[in-house]
């Protein structure tokens, strides 16, 4: 629900489908009777996108469109792991080369490594093999779009499986900020209301306050003068300001949380406001009462900053 200035109570927006986290999981799977192609995507928080990617390294030239597929139509801000594997069921259309530069000075460098310490020397093909970078796997160019249809089916249904989860825990997020934003709004309009009865209090006690002290050393009070402190400390204890500008605040909430873009960042700026007018509150408000009820807001605003770092 939304507070107006006036008391109306008004209901939050529905922009559940905005708020997207960053934590989520998806899974695809595309499987024709040469090979059978999965894709994994798993995502956590993180202040830029940062994607991993993970394949066999025959399809090592791919990662880099994984990757820019990932950013473009899955998720902008987090940090991401796409796991890619591939059973071939028949045999890859590819040939095997040997780096024979390479090949040959690692196999010296193995003879002198044998010789200058008395090592028992038993290079064989089996074991110069071991080197990953030795046999080198080989790809026509007109190969490499082939092999990426095998794998874009599997890698579109991990993505929208993914962005499925994105979207339920974005859901989960949206109600849970929106019910502790309503709990600091009730608290606020407690502060307000003590405020408001406590402010003409207060400046008639002040005024007493004086009048005694002045009484007691004899001095006799300059009326006018009385009168301009007494009003000029109950302006700067008043917190009418902050006040306004919280409620303004909490509407930029369901605005900024509405918009078509990714609102983390923004919403993270937001709190940050919050959290700035919530402690002007309570370094201002020269009451006990109010001093309480501040720390529950800020406990709550609290907790909403760390559930909004899972928001892209």
């Amino acid at each position: 629900m939304v507070r107006r200035e006036g008391g109306e109570l008004l209901r939050a927006p529905r922009v559940i489908r905005m708020i997207k986290s960053m934590t989520a999981f998806g899974r695809g799977r595309n499987e024709t009777e040469e090979r059978i192609v999965t894709v994994e995507i798993k995502s956590v928080n993180s202040r830029f996108f940062d994607c991993t990617v993970k394949m066999p390294r025959a399809y090592a030239f791919l990662e880099e469109r994984v990757r820019s597929y990932i950013q473009k139509n899955a998720v902008s801000r987090a940090k991401v792991d796409v796991y890619v594997t591939v059973e071939n069921r028949s045999t890859p259309s590819l040939t095997v080369e040997i780096d024979r530069a390479y090949a040959k000075s690692y196999i010296d460098a193995l003879r002198t490594l044998a010789a200058e310490f008395g090592l028992r020397d038993d290079i064989s093909a089996m074991s110069v093999a071991r080197n990953p970078d030795i046999l080198l796997s080989v790809r026509e160019e007109a190969d490499m779009e082939r092999e990426w249809e095998f794998i874009l089916p599997a890698l579109e249904t991990a993505a929208r499986d993914y962005l499925h989860t994105r979207e339920v825990e974005g859901e989960k997020i949206y109600r849970d900020l929106c019910e502790k934003l309503e709990s600091v709004r009730t608290l606020s309009g407690e502060v307000a209301e003590i405020s408001r009865t406590d402010t003409v209090g207060y400046r008639a006690r002040l005024e007493e306050r004086i009048r005694k002290i002045l009484g007691e050393c004899d001095v006799v009070p300059d009326e006018a003068r009385l009168l301009t402190e007494c009003a000029v400390f109950a302006d700067k204890i008043a917190i009418d300001e902050e006040l306004v500008r919280l409620g303004a605040h909490f509407g930029a909430f369901y605005e900024i949380a509405g918009a078509a873009e990714p609102s983390g960042r923004k919403l993270d700026f937001l709190m940050q406001e919050l959290n700035r007018e919530t402690n002007t509150i309570g370094s201002k408000a020269n009451n006990a009462r109010i001093a309480r009820i501040v720390v529950d807001m800020k406990g709550e605003l609290e907790k909403m900053r760390e559930q909004i770092q899972n928001v892209e």
